[in-house]
């Protein structure tokens, strides 16, 4: 299956958790916001929400400075 993912296209298998998708990019769930088909994704519905075909993502990290 392929989604999109801030504007690249990737494949995974079918049924992939959100949560999955983070880990294999190596992103902490924690610094990051998240938007699955334009709308805001609640990081409490990260380890439950089953991406499917076609999605869209868009990742945002924190950055902290000065």
């Amino acid at each position: 299956m392929v989604i999109k993912i801030n504007g690249g296209k990737y494949s995974f298998e079918d049924g992939i958790l959100f949560s999955t998708v983070l880990e294999k990019f190596k992103i902490n769930s924690q610094t990051v916001a998240a938007e699955l088909n334009k709308q805001i994704l609640p990081k409490k519905k990260y380890s439950e929400t089953v991406l499917k075909e076609g999605d869209s993502i868009e990742i945002v990290t924190f950055v902290g400075g000065g």
